[in-house]
């Protein structure tokens, strides 16, 4: 990605190719009239506004008018309250886990009937490579492809290629550190369905990405496409497709309770299925919102493939390997309290019941800057591992 002054520079040059006679402002006043119509179509008009701490704006906007149904597959779309049923454990595990709270909450609360949704300011559309751009992956990388992004590096682990429905995991929260604010670091977890342009996602983690939203803060995330990031698909609410449903948790807010080296540890639940149609998120133990089946073509027969990981951006800044951290910024054989962590992974089969998941296998990119190391079995964790690492260090130059 780049910044502002890059932005506008190669827009320019690219202006001037095609259209030599038009003078600066009037490229100038165009590139405005566009960022103008993208934030009136992306802002809806809400009930209440939220200034929150960590600099964000939360719009409280009523269920009905948010981004989502600006989709065309979408104008007659039926909002669906809640799902029909949600997916049970074959175990009777029900130990309470500790969640953290948004940190737009202390400033205020959404009145019934609305959602909360960032507010998408001109500076957010700056940052992006394009107006047209907007919210989109710059790259079409995904763990699974077999020559990766050179710029991508991966700590994760994956499931035997099979069907499945939906998956439930437990992340361990921590706010890594990015080097350069183009680089990315997070965790998350990917259903996945098709191949190359074909493939399907539905992406759910958490992550700091200052080249996006313009700070270091930790945010929770979704992402979708239905066409290998072609055209389809964005993060949030940057487009139209997730539909909102909770009026406590927004998509692209931030955490501020994370955990600490050594020390206090903070955990976020994360389970995604498929119920009719749509695919469900819920965060704890909140309904989040659900992705309109309608969106996708193959994820309506079931996912092929689950993993769970994280994932960071490598600018090889200087000609060295990025010190941004993948997680607690340590190694996976550091264990708890000071690796990061992915706890209880399970998988939703065809009959709607979560199992454990099974046969799961590594995949890393260069495992002296950033591994994974499976947990022990046979505790309260279930399946699990460790990840991560901080980069550029002595043996990853």
């Amino acid at each position: 990605m780049m910044g502002v002054a890059g932005f506008t520079v190669a827009l320019m040059v690219m202006t001037a190719i095609v259209s030599p006679c038009v003078s600066e402002k009037e490229f100038s006043d165009h590139r405005e009239i566009k960022i103008q119509r993208l934030l009136k179509r992306l802002n809806k008009p809400a009930l209440k506004s939220i200034k929150s701490e960590d600099g964000d704006i939360i719009d409280c906007v009523p269920l009905t008018s948010q981004p989502a149904f600006d989709h065309p597959l979408l104008k007659n779309h039926t909002i669906q309250m809640k799902p029909s049923f949600i997916p049970e454990s074959e175990s009777t595990n029900t130990k309470k886990k500790t969640t953290a709270t948004q940190a737009w909450h202390k400033s205020g609360g959404c009145p019934e009937n609305t959602v909360p949704i960032r507010r998408i300011k001109k500076e957010d559309i700056l940052r992006a490579k394009s107006i047209e751009g907007f919210g989109k992956k710059t790259t079409t990388s995904i763990p699974e492809d077999t020559n990766p992004s050179k710029n991508h590096e991966y700590a994760i682990m994956n499931s035997i290629n099979g069907k499945y429905f939906g998956t439930k995991c437990v992340i361990n929260i921590w706010k890594p550190e990015v080097q350069v604010p183009e680089e990315f670091s997070l965790a998350q977890t990917w259903l996945v369905s098709g191949f190359g342009n074909t493939r399907n996602t539905i992406e759910v983690g958490l992550q700091v990405y200052p080249g996006k939203y313009g700070d270091n803060n930790l945010r929770l995330f979704v992402y979708w496409t239905a066409d290998g990031y072609q055209s389809t698909g964005c993060y949030n609410n940057d487009c139209a497709g997730f539909v909102q449903k909770s009026n406590l948790i927004t998509v692209g807010g931030t955490y501020t309770s994370v955990s600490q080296y050594d020390g206090g540890q903070y955990e976020l639940s994360i389970l995604v299925w498929k119920n009719g149609e749509n695919w469900w998120l819920m965060i704890g133990d909140e309904v989040v919102g659900y992705w309109p089946g309608k969106l996708f073509n193959s994820l309506g027969d079931g996912a092929r493939l689950v993993q769970w990981g994280g994932e960071v951006v490598n600018l090889e800044t200087d000609g060295k390997h990025t010190a941004t951290d993948m997680g607690s910024g340590h190694f996976a054989d550091e264990g708890f309290k000071k690796a990061s962590y992915f706890r209880n992974l399970k998988t939703v089969d065809g009959t709607n019941t979560l199992r454990e998941a099974q046969g799961i296998y590594p995949l890393t990119g260069h495992d002296n800057c950033y591994n994974v190391k499976a947990g022990d079995g046979g505790t309260s964790w279930g399946t699990n591992f460790f990840y991560g690492g901080p980069g550029q260090n002595e043996k990853c130059p």
